[in-house]
């Protein structure tokens, strides 16, 4: 046994206690989960990819928007949902996001790795909320949630995508009703719309997913043929990587009608490159982020300097948070934003 697996296994066994005792408080969920194992959010098909901007087949529930109880049909079974959520544990990528462009705040989150609580592009979104953020419990890391935390903070709904949800799905669902979504970045509409419709708001989330949906086939039209190609590209110091065609970023240049470099035609989230490959990331504009030394790696790179894109002034530095750690809808406007800023 690993040692992170000896972490898990007791953390889940504490739990059972600690779940028993919430069991009798009456704060247990009513869950159903499948014998199949959960779908690998990572895999990708071959051929062209297209966004996902409806929910899942079969996904979510039948109850009009606002009605509770609800069960709700998710990536690990069905949950009953007895009443309207007030206090909500969001774990995965983007569900912080999800919740705020729904005027929610949670009242747990999970955080990315060496990153805040709160991102400060959300921070400096939802000033208004500053005070209930402050108050919001810290779970963990969004790769090893603290089951313990969870507990602690009480919810009466925890969200979680089936990236991490595959290993404490049952653990969670004896703290609180616990709703799985897909995950990966080129599901976040499906995945959005899955969250809302647990919430009783899937109109509200379809709404917002519609503007941006008009708003991209707008700039779509006024593009030449064929398409500028845009590139995406990160680091986080110790890794360098280009974002491939089914990606958060790479799901939104395909909305705004742009091309991809023939390099980012694959079919996973992402790729790694050293910065003797930096060469794969040049297109006819490349957006590109890093924290600590890594901008310096990539700026500091031998090839970036002989790259089209930069030579032609065409790379733009831009901001982590919303374009590479979190896919929701309060990131996917401001990345589009900048996109279209940068080739209009």
């Amino acid at each position: 046994m690993t040692r992170s697996q000896s972490r898990t296994t007791t953390a889940i066994r504490s739990l059972a206690i600690l779940a028993t005792a919430l069991v009798l408080a009456g704060c247990a969920a009513t869950t159903t989960s499948p014998s199949a194992s959960l779908p690998d959010a990572e895999a990708g098909s071959s051929g062209d990819w297209v966004v996902s901007r409806t929910m899942a087949d079969g996904m979510g529930s039948t109850k009009a928007d606002g009605t509770f109880p609800r069960t709700v049909t998710h990536y690990a079974g069905t949950t009953e949902i007895p009443t309207k959520p007030q206090h909500i544990a969001v774990v995965s990528t983007g569900q912080l996001d999800a919740l705020l462009s729904l005027d929610i705040v949670p009242a747990a989150a999970t955080r990315a790795k060496k990153a805040d609580l709160v991102p400060g592009y959300l921070a400096d979104e939802f000033p208004q909320y500053a005070d209930p953020l402050a108050e919001m419990a810290d779970i963990g890391e969004r790769t090893e949630p603290d089951l313990e935390a969870i507990a602690q903070a009480k919810p009466d709904l925890i969200l979680i995508n089936s990236t991490r949800g595959t290993e404490i799905y049952d653990a969670l669902s004896a703290i609180a009703p616990t709703v799985v979504t897909l995950g990966n970045g080129v599901n976040w509409k499906s995945d959005f719309l899955l969250i809302a419709d647990s919430l009783g708001r899937e109109g509200d989330a379809q709404k917002q997913l519609d503007d941006l949906q008009s708003s991209a086939a707008v700039f779509a039209a006024t593009l030449p043929s064929p398409a500028p190609t845009v590139s995406f590209l990160q680091t986080t110091g110790d890794r360098t990587r280009i974002m491939g065609f089914p990606s958060f970023t790479g799901g939104l240049a395909q909305d705004l009608g742009l091309g991809r470099p023939e390099s980012q035609l694959f079919d996973d989230t992402s790729q790694e490159i050293s910065a003797e490959q930096l060469d794969l990331a040049d297109a006819d504009r490349i957006f590109y982020a890093g924290n600590g030394d890594g901008l310096k790696l990539i700026e500091g790179a031998a090839l970036w300097p002989t790259l089209t894109a930069v030579q032609e002034k065409h790379a733009t530095k831009v901001d982590l948070d919303p374009f590479f750690l979190n896919a929701g809808p309060v990131a996917a406007r401001l990345v589009v934003a900048e996109i279209t800023s940068a080739l209009d």
